[in-house]
């Protein structure tokens, strides 16, 4: 067998793990529709799927369950491909923008403007990416700043442990704001810190859907380049690429990508952490497959565990970050002892 097919054999390989992952979506989509504290046959959901519903059906399918799972699929796809471009940039496998701070970031920004804007109209909704952005790109400037050592680039070890520390700083000045807040905002914003996917109608998914329709493609195409950081900025350079420029811009879509997720999601944490290295261990690390194989098992991570969120101590469920986290972190800790920080 020649190298050429060899290589052909292994990409249809990986071809068709991502068709797994697409299927294995569309089955979880279709479980979590049909669950809650009303139950949908898997008949209900079919025929209200193609229009021939009742009103009850109709209103607890299209109205209460879909826009929530969408929800949860872009937020899954937008955190875990963030993460991915974290990962390749400081070649650390611990990045990931909740540990880095970057999530913690755009949430001390949303809540000072939930603090001055408390309207959920779309015009007050649509500016929400846009504040969590300022503030995660704050943050990663930051980080940056405090990871950098001269003529060496960023410390991997170094960035993790000023990420852990800059994201404690914020959450402490964040808790300062949530004091000013009423008892039933207070509520609502501790819920939302621990990453409660609070944009449940399709206004919210309007609000991030374009952000990801253009950061996503964006990402992928810099697949090559990617290939190309992780190989170090010496060797980066050599093949061609303009390693600063390259570095920021790509920072811009991580952050970017982050910031509208956790603007309507609350801050989940580890989805980012872990979908990139589950997605890694079946595609390898060739990014033309990795990017759109974490994006594919961060739906299918984050669309699970807000189900099974729903489902405990229903009828108000649980944060979807803590069933996350239950995951993340003791894998965190794995990959912390392995790497020796």
């Amino acid at each position: 067998m020649n190298m050429h097919e060899l290589m052909r054999r292994r990409n249809r390989k990986k071809a068709i793990y991502l068709a797994i992952f697409f299927v294995l979506i569309i089955v979880s989509i279709l479980i979590s529709v049909s669950l809650g504290q009303i139950s949908l046959s898997p008949g209900q959901v079919i025929r209200t799927l193609f229009g021939n519903g009742n009103g009850q059906e109709n209103l607890i399918l299209f109205q209460m369950r879909m826009p929530r799972i969408v929800m949860a699929v872009l937020v899954g796809m937008g955190l875990a491909v963030s993460g991915c471009i974290l990962q390749a940039l400081t070649r650390n496998e611990l990045a990931d923008p909740g540990i880095l701070g970057i999530n913690n970031g755009a949430g001390i920004m949303i809540v000072v403007y939930l603090l001055f804007f408390q309207s959920e109209s779309i015009q007050h909704l649509l500016a929400l990416p846009f504040a969590a952005f300022i503030g995660s790109a704050l943050t990663a400037v930051l980080l940056y700043l405090f990871s950098y050592r001269k003529n060496e680039g960023i410390d991997p070890s170094r960035l993790v442990l000023v990420g852990i520390g800059l994201s404690a700083a914020i959450a402490g000045v964040m808790i300062m704001f949530t004091i000013r807040l009423r008892p039933d905002e207070f509520q609502f914003m501790a819920k939302w810190l621990s990453g409660n996917i609070w944009g449940k109608t399709w206004d919210y998914v309007i609000v991030l859907l374009p952000w990801l329709i253009v950061l996503l493609p964006l990402s992928f195409v810099k697949a090559r380049v990617l290939d190309a950081l992780s190989f170090g900025k010496d060797l980066s350079s050599g093949l061609g690429v303009a390693v600063g420029k390259e570095r920021i811009l790509l920072l811009i879509f991580a952050t970017a990508l982050a910031a509208s997720c956790v603007s309507v999601s609350g801050s989940i944490g580890f989805a980012g952490l872990i979908a990139p290295h589950l997605a890694r261990r079946l595609v390898g690390t060739n990014h033309r497959y990795l990017l759109p194989a974490s994006a594919l098992v961060g739906a299918l991570l984050v669309l699970n565990s807000d189900t099974i969120a729903r489902m405990i101590l229903q009828p108000s469920g649980i944060p979807t970050g803590i069933v996350v986290a239950v995951v993340g972190a003791p894998y965190f800790i794995y990959l912390l002892a392995k790497s020796r920080v």
